[in-house]
């Protein structure tokens, strides 16, 4: 086979052979004229399309009447917008906590959705919160970066502090510690409820998402560059770093790690996961997804 010459060549190696070509760019007016020739606009026998044809989404598979059906065994229904977090506690699994767009906070009882109290005092929505890794304290933030932590059994506030805009929020596995990262790069660290802080300077733009790995001395943090960062949390210090063709090339949406914390799962934008060796920062395989399908969360099974 000869070499293609041209602007658009493609560049075959091999054995490989061009199956078919599809033109990408948009139809010019000649290959509009053709369509519409195709299209007959006076068929005497088409019926008026009926209302049933222009209804709207929300009215797809709702009649008259009908109302949706609640197969729910507890609600909670003080949230007065819709609700963006929820985490249980993992000791009992007995209490949840949830936030939501109208700016409030609450800890309640799983079995009956009974209300503990309320974690006032936020002044944006409330996207993040968790509880401690022994469930003694509730934290919460919002879209402002003022985040808040409450002691469950005292059901009083011990702690706040206020950052940038919070990107996302998450508890030491083993101590009162709390990690969060924000829309300036930066990753903060604090003890709980000292307050005693450490701050991780990232990149020039958002942190996306984190993880303290199960090891407890180290975090993975992703950033909107498609960067990933390994930090030593007690050094301070960058352990390891992917960025451009090791890393991702649109921004970190999730990242997640293996029981041991020896791998590393990242999911981007860019709809590719990414498995990396947390000891040595190197890239062990690919995943590549759908455009229509970017990872939004990932997790690693337990099993």
């Amino acid at each position: 086979m000869e070499p293609a010459e041209g602007p658009g060549a493609l560049d075959l190696h091999g054995d490989e052979e061009i199956i078919e070509v599809v033109e990408l760019g948009p139809p010019g007016p000649d290959d509009l004229a053709e369509e519409m020739e195709d299209v007959d606009f006076e068929d005497e026998g088409a019926e008026e399309p009926d209302a049933e044809a222009w209804e709207s989404e929300d009215d797809e598979g709702v009649e008259d009447g009908m109302e949706a059906q609640d197969d729910s065994e507890v609600t909670f229904s003080l949230h007065s917008a819709s609700v963006f977090c929820v985490s249980l506690d993992p000791k009992t699994n007995t209490l949840a906590v949830t936030g939501g767009e109208d700016d409030k906070a609450f800890v309640w009882r799983v079995s009956d959705g009974e209300l503990l109290f309320e974690c006032s005092g936020h002044k944006d929505s409330v996207t993040c919160a968790g509880f401690s890794h022994d469930s003694v304290f509730v934290a919460t933030g919002d879209m402002s970066g003022l985040i808040k932590v409450w002691r469950v059994d005292a059901k009083e506030e011990v702690w706040s502090f206020e950052v940038g805009d919070l990107e996302w929020m998450e508890w030491h596995p083993q101590a009162h510690v709390l990690l969060a990262g924000t829309a300036d790069g930066n990753t903060w660290m604090w003890k709980i409820p000292s307050g005693d802080c450490k701050t991780f300077q990232g990149p020039a733009c958002p942190a996306t998402c984190g993880r303290i790995l199960p090891d407890g001395k180290r975090a993975v943090v992703g950033y909107e560059d498609g960067t990933m960062r390994i930090w030593d949390l007690k050094q301070g210090t960058s352990l390891h770093v992917l960025k451009g063709q090791d890393g991702h090339q649109d921004p970190l949406t999730c990242v997640a790690s293996n029981q041991d914390g020896s791998l590393i799962m990242t999911g981007s934008v860019d709809c590719h996961a990414k498995l990396v060796n947390s000891s040595t920062g190197k890239g062990r395989c690919v995943a590549i997804g759908s455009r229509q399908a970017a990872p939004s969360r990932c997790r690693w099974s337990a099993g």
